[in-house]
């Protein structure tokens, strides 16, 4: 059987009405209408409640068809996870910070609609820390919480560390979710002397959006590693890509009768908790060593001044390939500053990886091209710097 997909506008109002519908089955199937998307109606299997348009920082785009049973599976771990055995006694209500045609904003409406509660949601344009608590002020339920990526977290903590009120007010959350990307550890250490509760959340469309908080999966998401890769299974997973079964087989293999989802990502699994290390494609070969960039930059984010660097890979004429630091530029430049940053950095990464694995220069731009969703561009980087 089947069922109608129609594009929604992607506002909130729109949105949850059509996803109240599309759950219970009255309504068609939800396409979040993209800013200049040309979407047009469709059919798909009557089990797809959502389907989501994705272009990650690789630029392959992607339609991730969704159940209703992914999604709801979802809610509920997401529940779980942030509220503990006590979580049903509690009302829940949501900051929606996010955009609604991201994953991770339509699971702010999707725990919403779950929860009964109506989600507060933020003003268009950039978000500042005097909105926020504005927003938070509205809550009326017992447990506030906020879906952010580190970049909306790292504005809100600036500000917090200078005002009383805006500390007070983010320590009054339940909790504030983060993800999209990971979260540097120093900016996770200065939440937690603010009094501030921060989970961060890995997933992705693939997987309903965060199934993995704090590097605990959801109840009956099941994490392992095939050759460092990190695969997944359980309940949140899609149906599979629309219109292409060839990249579902390969993404979604089945194991024994049971689907996996293959993340594309390298992890560490230790006692049940993942901790996720970088890409398994984001690794370059540097005179003939495999260098893995991802981890190149958690190195190179722990020196100070470059905490929220970013590391990419460019041709190089003597090792074929080499990676470079990119940072903006946030002050004078100074060229024996920068010169004296670069060493340290080269030296704190030689320590940690490995001799081969030092960045090559360190460049600075007036600012880093982003996608929507918060990420950089590394399309753009590589194109700008290559």
């Amino acid at each position: 059987m089947t069922r109608q997909l129609l594009p929604v506008d992607a506002s909130a109002s729109a949105m949850l009405a059509a996803l109240e519908t599309a759950l219970d089955g009255s309504g068609p199937a939800v396409l979040p209408a993209q800013p200049g998307s040309s979407a047009a109606p469709a059919v798909v299997d009557d089990r797809v409640a959502l389907v989501i348009e994705t272009s990650g920082s690789t630029g392959v785009p992607k339609r991730v068809a969704l159940s209703v049973e992914a999604l709801l599976a979802s809610a509920a771990g997401s529940a779980v996870a942030l509220g503990g055995p006590e979580a049903h006694r509690r009302s829940s209500q949501w900051i929606l910070a996010l955009p609604t045609h991201y994953i991770a904003g339509v699971n702010v409406l999707l725990r919403s609609i779950v929860a009964g509660t109506r989600p507060i949601e933020a003003p268009a344009g950039s978000l500042d820390a005097r909105a926020f608590c504005g927003l938070v002020e509205r809550l009326d339920a017992d447990a506030g919480f906020a879906a952010l990526v580190p970049a909306q977290l790292r504005m809100l903590v600036d500000a917090a560390e200078t005002s009383t009120s805006v500390r007070d007010a983010l320590a009054g959350l339940a909790g504030l979710l983060v993800g999209g990307q990971a979260t540097p550890a120093p900016l996770l250490e200065r939440s937690a002397a603010l009094g501030i509760r921060v989970v961060r959340s890995y997933g992705s469309s693939e997987t309903s959006g965060g199934c993995l908080y704090d590097g605990v999966p959801f109840p009956g998401v099941e994490p392992r590693l095939v050759h460092g890769e990190l695969l997944i299974a359980g309940p949140v997973l899609a149906e599979g890509y629309l219109g292409e079964p060839d990249r579902t087989a390969t993404a979604f293999p089945d194991d024994g009768g049971r689907r996996w989802y293959r993340t594309g990502d390298t992890a560490e699994l230790v006692d049940g908790v993942v901790r996720v290390t970088g890409r398994a494609d984001n690794v370059i070969i540097s005179g003939g060593v495999n260098i893995s960039l991802d981890r190149v930059q958690a190195v190179v984010r722990s020196v100070p001044g470059l905490a929220e660097a970013v590391v990419v890979a460019v041709p190089d004429e003597r090792f074929g390939q080499a990676s470079v630091i990119v940072t903006v530029a946030g002050r004078a430049f100074d060229q024996r500053a920068d010169d004296a940053l670069l060493q340290t950095a080269r030296d704190t990464v030689a320590e940690a990886l490995g001799r081969p694995a030092r960045p090559a220069r360190l460049v600075r731009l007036a600012e880093l091209p982003l996608l929507a969703s918060g990420k950089p561009d590394l399309v753009a980087l590589r194109s700008r710097l290559g």
